[in-house]
């Protein structure tokens, strides 16, 4: 009898060892890694206080980290097609430069109940105002993530009465599909290659006697247009005097109508389409 216990017992240790012998054998179960979710941009400062949302700290001095989206060079850091030096600031100091847009965009004429488009219109900073003078806009941006903030903008202060579209300046004609009696171009056309050629699309989308603003710097070296204390603005080689910028403009078959300085920095030149 002790002898089949002793056996019973030996089969029972060799079990037990062959189940952890087994055990250890086993492949290892390895957790799938996350998935990697890239950071977004940070936006301009402005626009977070219009959409509630907290505004991370300022990256850079003056411009968006745009080459962190998609579709633009991680090389050049633009969109193609992207207008050289006119990227939307990123800290606040767009707001102590334009603290009343509405003001600037009476001062270059646009008319109660007038179809209009704001061209480049980066976030909406003059597109809210023209929305709230105007019968309807069209904003026209070739960044869509700037173009979901100005919707933002606007659908936050209660204007409906914009249509906001992904396109090339180039294409104003095409992207507006109406003639339309005002356009709005604010601190962009510096940075236009071809300017006779942007005119030219501009005078199509305009009705006969219709007008194109355009907002400028002067031309002014950047040290000397300081705000909050620093230099702003695009680079001294890339602003125009109202002379180089109405020479632009007329080779376009516009004529000038009136020019308005905008203080601190700013001229605003207005041309009209012939009214026939």
């Amino acid at each position: 009898m002790s002898w089949m216990l002793a056996f019973s017992l030996s089969a029972v240790c060799a079990a037990r060892a062959w189940i952890v012998l087994c055990d250890r054998a086993r492949p290892l179960a390895i957790e799938p890694r996350a998935s990697f979710q890239p950071r977004r941009p940070p936006l301009r400062e402005s626009v977070f206080k219009a959409t509630n949302l907290e505004a991370p700290r300022a990256q850079c001095d003056d411009v968006a980290m745009l080459s962190m989206r998609p579709g633009i060079s991680p090389m050049s850091g633009r969109f193609p097609g992207f207008f050289e030096g006119t990227e939307m600031p990123t800290t606040g100091w767009w707001d102590a430069l334009w603290p009343d847009p509405a003001a600037v965009v009476e001062a270059v004429g646009l008319r109660r109940d007038a179809e209009a488009v704001d061209l480049c219109c980066g976030d909406g900073w003059f597109t809210l105002p023209m929305a709230q003078v105007a019968r309807h806009v069209v904003a026209i941006d070739i960044d869509r993530h700037f173009l979901e903030l100005a919707r933002r903008r606007l659908t936050s202060a209660g204007a409906m009465n914009c249509d906001f579209l992904e396109g090339d300046a180039y294409d104003i004609d095409i992207l507006a599909r109406v003639p339309v009696d005002f356009v709005f171009m604010a601190n962009a056309f510096h940075g236009v290659p071809d300017r006779p050629r942007l005119a030219r699309a501009v005078r199509r989308t305009l009705k006969p006697g219709g007008r194109f603003a355009i907002i400028n710097w002067h031309q002014r070296p950047r040290e000397e247009t300081t705000i909050l204390g620093e230099p702003r603005g695009p680079k001294t080689e890339l602003r125009m005097s109202p002379e180089q910028t109405i020479q632009s403009v007329e080779a376009g078959e516009l004529r000038l109508a009136k020019l308005v300085e905008l203080a601190p920095y700013h001229y605003g030149a207005v041309f009209e389409r012939a009214p026939f």
